[in-house]
């Protein structure tokens, strides 16, 4: 079974006035208690969710770049104003290059040639760098579909015609990522981490968790920010050795997609992919905050970074604030890109 803590849930009327006041500028505090999120606990939230939410024409009908669009020149000169001890740490694993479990598609790396004048190599996937192994950006169009239409419309007669992502490919980000990024580590909840440092597999984390979190590390997420989210997957993998995702993942719950709207974050990332499982509903939906996340609010995800660095940093510094760059490879019509995000202090 999922592990949840207990919340009251209130009225999604109550919720909605509180998102209409935040987007005109008004101060809104939420209690705890009552967090003023709706239920997503069954299939039907679901599916309610993802036309509540919907971020479609919010920024015109050929948009490309969904909830990136926060991310104003204001919004880069604060989070380059976060840089004050100038310490720098990569928020990518090392790319697998052997077969395992958890790595079904791998790097091949072939030397292609070596003389005294130099050497040169081959880089080439296995299969595809999407899945549960390789750190990577999902474009905010084509990669995830919901009834065969990604963000703001595209559909899939028109990715089969373009034999591409033809709107909303990742080459919309060429320009990079610049902006403040928050690091929420899960194993500061109360109750929440193991003996030794990771958060058992299954363990949602919902919006109100997220709250909590903000509470602990003194923190509140923004219009424009990036939000991380540590489990401790990697130390797990390092310890006990990689698993299959059947037999569990610590994430984000599919009610955190509430908060994504009520905040206005751009992106969402996690060290590995995202949403907990299982979760309540169906398990023919096995990635609903994928769904809701890309699809209706626009919002881009990192899968599988590697947070193990970044979090005994941000733990010695007690900062969980920091500036976030990432610069995807310009793909043409790609539909994401294998990426080394970058956390500056």
């Amino acid at each position: 079974m999922i592990r949840r803590r207990s919340q009251s849930v209130s009225s999604l009327a109550a919720f909605l006035l509180a998102t209409a006041l935040i987007a005109c500028g008004v101060e809104v505090e939420v209690e705890l208690e009552d967090p003023g999120y709706p239920a997503m606990v069954t299939v039907a939230d679901y599916h309610r969710a993802m036309d509540e939410l919907s971020n479609w024409g919010r920024w015109g009908p050929d948009d490309e770049l969904g909830a990136s669009n926060l991310i104003t020149p204001e919004k880069r000169r604060a989070a380059a104003a976060l840089v004050t001890e100038g310490l720098s740490v990569s928020l990518a694993h090392d790319v697998i290059q052997e077969s395992a479990l958890d790595a079904t598609t791998i790097l091949n790396r072939d030397v292609l040639a070596i003389s005294a004048t130099g050497a040169s190599d081959r880089y080439q996937y296995t299969g595809t760098y999407h899945g549960v192994i390789h750190s990577h950006l999902d474009s905010v169009d084509c990669h995830i579909m919901y009834e065969g239409k990604g963000y703001n419309g595209v559909t899939m007669e028109e990715i089969e015609a373009a034999d591409g992502c033809p709107r909303g490919s990742i080459n919309a980000l060429k320009d990079g990522i610049v902006t403040r990024g928050i690091l929420f580590d899960a194993t500061l909840l109360p109750g929440n981490a193991t003996p030794e440092g990771w958060v058992e597999l299954g363990t949602a984390i919902r919006a109100a968790d997220l709250e909590a979190l903000e509470r602990i590390e003194g923190v509140r997420v923004e219009p424009g920010d990036v939000i991380l989210l540590y489990t401790g997957r990697w130390k797990r993998r390092a310890a006990l050795g990689p698993w299959p995702t059947s037999e569990g993942v610590a994430g984000y719950h599919a009610d955190v997609a509430y908060f994504l709207k009520a905040r206005g974050v751009s992106f969402i990332g996690h060290d590995m992919w995202n949403d907990v499982y299982p979760h309540e509903f169906s398990d023919d939906e096995r990635l609903p905050l994928h769904r809701l996340a890309l699809v209706s609010l626009g919002v881009g995800i990192f899968d599988n970074l590697d947070f193990e660095r970044l979090a005994e940093l941000a733990k010695s510094l007690g900062r969980y604030e920091f500036l976030f760059t990432a610069a995807p490879l310009r793909i043409e019509m790609g539909m994401g890109s294998p990426i080394n995000p970058i956390a500056t202090f």
